[in-house]
Formats: C-alpha cells, structure tokens, sequence
C-alpha cells in the first residue's frame, strides 16, 4: 500500500517540472520485458546494460554475481542504477526460479541452433533476456532452462558482439514492438506510484532529515 499522504509531502520538496517529468517517463516504463545479466566478468559492460534499460524504457534488471561480485559502476551507468530496479541473486538457478515464479518466458540470447532471429522474435508473454559472459557466453544451465533463444543476424567474420551493444540492439528492437502491438505492457498504477515515491525521495537533499521530520509530525 502506497503511503499517498507521504508521496504528497515528499513531492512538495521537488519542482513541477520534476514531477511532470516522473509522470512522463513512467509512462513509458515496462516490466512486461526484463533482463538479467549473467556473471559479467567486466564492470563496465553490466553498468552499460543497465543504462540501456533505462534508456529504453526497462524498469528492472536482475543481477547475477556469485562469481564476480557487484559489478555496477555508478560513473558508466551515468545514473541510471537510480532509475531502474536492481534484483540481485547469487546464482542463476534462483533468478530463473523468481523469474519464472513472477510469469516471465525466460529466453537466452545466444547464437544456438534453435534460435529466432530478432527481425523474427515475437513477444508473446512476459520476458526475461538473458545475456551472458565476454567469453564464453551463458551457463549451461541458463541454457537447459530456457523457453526459446534468441540471436542478432550478422554477416561479418566477427560471431558475436560485446554484450552491452547485444542488449541496446535487442532493447531497442524489442520494446519498439511492444509499443506498437496491443500488449498492455505499461506499468500498473500502483508500480507507478511507488516509483513516483522513490524518485522523488532519491531527488531530494538531507532526505533522512525529511523523513524523520515527517514521521515526527504524523
């Protein structure tokens, strides 16, 4: 349950402008597609991942780091790890797990036999990508435990691009369908207000003074 009477102290502390622009990207937010990031060795390729998410209008992204550590890098996401959900889980078993728990197809992008091509990828459900290491791409369990597979056509010698530069293509080649098809994929009203929340408290200076003046005062 969303505290409304909080959201409209907090949202007094922001400008207009703030919340006209809260309003208007959560419009065009989703959670009908995620995506989760396999044990990414470098840093920077899982904080490029999540920019892209943000930037395409993903809302969450889901971790996986029982071999690396946290690999999110706040300066090359330039931000966006405020904006988008981070899950993070410890190997990949729970993540499909939660994931299938929660209604989503799982596909892996791989250059497997049986994979779709993107131009031909059809959404047809919730979706969670999955993309995997530089190297040697997603676990063979990732793979025995995927609903379909899915790979960017290429005509060069080069078989495979770095995985942040597969995700940005693929987002954006996913979520241009999802919003012209007639897929209610928007967020719901409540995913929305608490996003409202979080944003504003995450734009606001000294907000554990706030919060502590408010939980005084009510």
């Amino acid at each position: 349950m969303i505290d409304m009477e909080l959201l409209n102290y907090l949202e007094g502390f922001i400008s207009e402008n703030r919340k006209e622009r809260f309003t208007e990207i959560l419009s065009q937010r989703t959670n009908y597609i995620t995506v989760a990031v396999e044990d990414v060795y470098q840093m920077h390729n899982t904080s490029a991942v999540v920019r892209s998410c943000e930037s395409f209008g993903v809302q969450t992204a889901h971790l996986i780091e029982g071999k690396y550590g946290k690999r999110l890098d706040e300066e090359i996401a330039m931000g966006a790890q405020k904006w988008v959900d981070i899950e993070r889980y410890q190997n990949s078993e729970t993540a499909i797990d939660t994931l299938r728990n929660n209604g989503y197809k799982i596909v892996a992008t791989s250059p497997h036999a049986d994979s779709s091509l993107l131009q031909d990828f059809k959404l047809d459900g919730k979706t969670a990508l999955f993309f995997g290491t530089e190297k040697k791409g997603l676990s063979e369990y990732v793979l025995d435990n995927s609903d379909a597979f899915l790979k960017i056509p290429m005509v060069g010698f080069t078989e495979s691009l770095n995985i942040s530069v597969s995700a940005a293509i693929i987002l954006q080649q996913l979520t241009t369908q999802l919003k012209t098809s007639n897929i209610d994929w928007k967020l719901t009203e409540t995913e929305m207000l608490e996003r409202r929340l979080d944003w504003t408290q995450k734009s606001i200076k000294s907000i554990d003074d706030i919060l502590e003046r408010y939980k005084s005062d009510n």
